[in-house]
């Protein structure tokens, strides 16, 4: 149960707090200590709640929780307040889905993106860990990108089960039959992460290497939670300098640049691959901000019908798109099944794979970031097959959680028995598709009584269970407080030409946050909300 409701329409006046730049941590004057018999009154009107736990008076970064709960109210309507103004001035902003238009005309329906008000403590050896992983990661999936067989043979299951991964997988044959090679291969990745509180591990939720977001907007949020506690921090013990930089949205688009200019074709552009309707257009828009100012590289934005429509190879292998010579596609949609609705988008699919343009990703690295193919890669010896460090293999396996497929009978009747140690995950981005609870022993036994190959559908994952702590959420322009567990993010830029590595690194992070209580953590989706790291 949240602890408490605010929003920001509703107050009259706000005091504003002069915040010291001192970095020593004075104290808890803003927090306050409720008497139990006294009810704990939020800033909505009418709105009475439970009381917090009383607050052991110590400073809050000491905290094993960082109880932002028991912030004094009126600070919390000041930072809120403060938070919003500068989401708005900044550009922290997503298209607000009740109105009209919003999510397809640039500046209809602005409303500042959910956010998490204050930084979630994380320890900074976890930190580190999960940056050392991401050029390894990257370098994993270029490998099995190139390794066709492997693809093939490892989702043969999953073809006769789901449709869109066998049509997927049918681009790809196809791209084998006429030889097509990817000689610049660029990818732009986020590995996933929980903290598992039983184990204190780092273990890894997924790897995407299509349309990973909030490159623009976690920047951003970065920033935000750096200025609220550069004002307020001495009044909240808290030092901005503690939140690791961000520099996320720079480096995609210094990845993005510098593919564009190992096509060598001064001309062409990038082409940005999105929904027709997309909320988070502003986060994508960020990115060719950058493009343009910083690299002077202009990019076009189209949909799959619309590539479909206006789209041609030239007899050079050129992609052509409304006459505009294609360098890079960008692609920020066509990871799900509802982005193709028709035949006319597979067409554009398998149009842009045989062009000549640096694919972003390409089917085989898009292939790679399956979620079959994350629990191929935690068998025995799969690693061995890509990667020759001891030390790296050694540093991804590490991190993985159990992983299982369901022609296993034990792990099936270990997670008929007890379906609250698992997840059921279908070969699906997005948010909103994973099972959980009792949801998982329903769909096994409807699976095994069907008899049918619907299993190679599914992968079982260990379901992880991290520390919860207590955070204040905003969302259109209200906050309130509840218990939360967080997800870390890694982005990672990859670029390559034939022989060449001329990018692997890590390149930014993200971190969401969503209520305890809640299964699935999508921030488009509307499950969760965008935070920063306070490192501890």
């Amino acid at each position: 149960m949240s602890a408490g409701i605010g929003c920001v329409a509703c107050w009259e006046t706000i005091p504003f707090f002069s915040a010291s730049k001192s970095t020593t941590f004075p104290v808890l004057s803003a927090v306050r200590r409720h008497s139990p018999s006294v009810p704990f009154v939020s800033s909505s009107p009418n709105l009475v709640m439970s009381p917090p736990e009383p607050l052991i008076l110590t400073p809050l970064q000491h905290s094993p929780l960082f109880d932002y709960h028991c912030l004094d109210q009126q600070l919390l309507r000041t930072l809120a307040y403060d938070a919003l103004v500068w989401s708005s001035l900044h550009g922290l902003l997503v298209a607000d889905k009740s109105v009209q238009n919003s999510g397809s005309v640039p500046g209809v329906g602005l409303v500042h993106a959910p956010v998490a008000l204050l930084p979630t403590p994380f320890p900074e050896n976890h930190w580190s860990e999960a940056i050392e992983l991401a050029p390894i990661f990257n370098e994993l999936v270029d490998r099995i990108s190139l390794d066709a067989t492997f693809l093939q043979q490892s989702l043969s299951g999953t073809k006769k089960a789901d449709e869109f991964t066998s049509r997927l997988l049918d681009i790809h044959s196809k791209m084998l039959q006429i030889d097509k090679k990817e000689e610049i291969r660029l990818g732009l990745h986020r590995s996933d992460y929980m903290l598992d509180e039983k184990t204190k591990s780092l273990l890894q939720i997924e790897l995407n290497t299509i349309a990973s977001s909030f490159a623009g907007l976690s920047n951003l949020v970065t920033e935000l939670h750096r200025y609220i506690l550069s004002r307020h921090g001495n009044l909240l013990g808290l030092d901005s300098k503690s939140i690791p930089a961000n520099n996320a949205v720079n480096q995609y688009a210094e990845a993005l640049a510098k593919a564009w200019s190992e096509y060598n074709n001064p001309r062409a552009v990038i082409m940005i691959v999105v929904q027709a309707e997309e909320r988070n257009m502003y986060d994508q828009h960020f990115v060719s901000a950058v493009l343009r100012e910083k690299h002077n590289i202009s990019t076009i934005r189209k949909t799959l019908a619309e590539v479909d429509q206006e789209g041609e190879i030239l007899p050079d292998g050129t992609l052509s798109v409304n006459g505009q010579a294609i360098s890079v596609i960008y692609f920020r949609a066509g990871y799900t099944p509802d982005d193709y609705p028709s035949e006319s988008e597979w067409r554009a699919r398998l149009l842009m794979e045989q062009s000549s343009a640096i694919k972003c990703p390409s089917i085989s690295y898009h292939l790679a970031g399956t979620k079959k193919i994350q629990q191929e890669l935690a068998k025995p010896g799969v690693l061995e097959r890509f990667l020759e460090s001891k030390d790296d293999i050694a540093k991804l396996r590490k991190c993985f959680a159990g992983l299982w497929c369901l022609d296993d009978p034990n792990i099936a009747r270990k997670a008929i028995e007890k379906p609250e140690l698992f997840v059921m995950k279908p070969q699906r981005e997005g948010g909103g598709n994973n099972i959980y609870g009792d949801d998982v022993r329903e769909t096994l036994l409807k699976l095994q009584q069907a008899g049918s190959q619907e299993d190679g559908a599914y992968i079982l994952m260990q379901r992880i269970f991290p520390s919860v702590s207590a955070a204040i959420l905003m969302r259109n322009g209200c906050w309130h407080k509840d218990r939360v567990v967080s997800e870390l993010g890694v982005f990672g830029t990859y670029l390559r030409n034939t022989n060449r590595v001329i990018m692997n690194k890590q390149s930014g992070y993200l971190v969401r946050t969503k209520i305890s209580s809640s299964d699935e953590g999508g921030v488009a989706a509307g499950f969760a909300v965008l935070d920063s790291l306070y490192l501890t």
